[in-house]
């Protein structure tokens, strides 16, 4: 009987990763189908480029008032709700009459992407034995979903135009969400207040867990340097030595995805009370790819081992990150998640920024040396040393409700 729960899990876990990485690919798959949105609709690049934009200002905009929801409503219904709005949202893509039409959908695939952020919490909950575990398979079935976005949006609208990326990712989101409507676990909340209430005790876990704000701290600056890193690779790919066009450039990606296959591993260290350790890690590997990014730029293959450092120093932070996250307080985890995913959201579009900017004034050395000092950061970060009790010492059982848990 134990045996076949514990399987029942595993193939729970693995279904809601796979499902987080298709609902967070959305965000991601308009990116490399731009162009190709412009010609249909007679626009201008710039015009085209709001897509992205819009759908990354619609996901911050869920990531902030929907996700506290999932510590209110029951979390099933919420993560279905989400899921069956994004499959209308793309398939109106799909039939979209004009640009602004184009827009309008962008804004709402965002928000209804944050389904990922409801999942997340939920596949936490299911087992507090193996909390790091589950968390680091979830989380890497997310970043294949965002690696392979850019792939495979770029694929399909080469051969099948642009049109069929949004129809085969609303096909592809039904299917899962009936398969989710059969195995996801009715788990009940304890939040009773209202919803201004919810959004108030979510901004008062910063204050309440000084381990959330060196997670989301440390998550700030490191993605940044995720973020920056492969928004200026294309640029620095596209020039000489290289001269590599987008699809051989996209390849790249798939190095990364080899990387998001360890980070379940590091989620069980999370587990075992080594939660910093990791982090310490973490942070080094990044570093050592960004010296190899900087001072052998021009190799094939140093780039490649870069890439693959970069991403596992990324996965093993965020993941241990997350572990540390969910085990402060289980009657609070979707608050919790809320402000660590919405600092994270921050940290990338800084980082993205930041590396624009570089890339424009100094070239790839400029970009290497600010994303060097982001690790640094980082780094010291880390080293700090934690105030509250390591995460097996915490008992979800013997802490206080959160405000707002009980009814008055």
């Amino acid at each position: 009987m134990k045996s076949v729960t514990a399987l029942l899990i595993k193939y729970r876990v693995l279904l809601m990763a796979i499902s987080a990485g298709a609902a967070v690919a959305n965000i991601y798959y308009n990116q490399p189908l731009l162009k190709h949105i412009a010609l249909a609709f007679n626009t201008s690049e710039s015009e085209a480029g709001l897509t992205s934009t819009l759908t990354q200002i619609g996901y911050g905009i869920g990531l902030f008032f929907i996700i506290p929801l999932g510590d209110k409503l029951n979390r099933k219904k919420l993560i279905l709700s989400l899921l069956l709005a994004l499959i209308v949202s793309l398939a109106l893509m799909t039939l979209a009459p004009n640009i602004q039409t184009v827009w309008l959908m962008s804004v709402m695939i965002g928000i209804m992407s944050v389904s990922v952020q409801v999942i997340m919490p939920l596949a936490a909950s299911m087992d507090t034995e193996t909390t790091g575990k589950t968390v680091g398979t979830v989380f890497a079935g997310i970043l294949i979903g965002i690696l392979s976005a850019r792939v495979f949006g770029g694929l399909v609208a080469e051969w099948f135009g642009w049109r069929s990326v949004f129809g085969i990712s609303a096909v592809s989101m039904l299917l899962l969400t009936l398969m989710l409507r059969i195995i996801l676990p009715d788990i009940p909340n304890t939040f009773r207040g209202r919803y201004r209430e919810l959004l108030i005790s979510a901004l008062k876990q910063i204050p309440r867990f000084p381990r959330l704000r060196k997670a989301s701290m440390s998550g700030f600056l490191l993605f940044g340097v995720f973020c920056s890193f492969w928004t200026t690779l294309t640029f620095h790919l596209s020039r000489p030595p290289f001269l590599f066009h987008s699809d051989t450039i996209g390849l790249f990606g798939l190095v990364a995805i080899a990387g998001a296959l360890i980070a379940p591993a590091f989620g069980k260290r999370a587990d075992k009370g080594l939660a910093r350790h990791s982090m310490i890690l973490a942070v080094s590997l990044t570093i050592v790819s960004i010296i190899l990014l900087k001072f052998i730029s021009d190799s094939v293959m140093a780039i490649l081992f870069a890439v693959f450092l970069l991403d596992i120093g990324v996965q093993i932070l965020q993941v241990t990150n997350m572990a540390v996250i969910y085990s402060l307080d289980a009657t609070s985890h979707s608050r919790v998640n809320t402000i660590f995913m919405t600092t994270l959201f921050i940290g990338g579009a800084v980082g993205t920024s930041a590396g624009l900017y570089c890339w424009k004034t100094g070239g790839w050395d400029w970009v290497t040396w600010q994303m060097l000092l982001w690790s640094v950061l980082a780094l010291i970060v880390v080293l700090l040393p934690d105030t509250e009790a390591s995460i097996k010492d915490i008992s979800v059982g013997e802490q206080r409700l959160p405000d707002g848990a009980q009814s008055k």
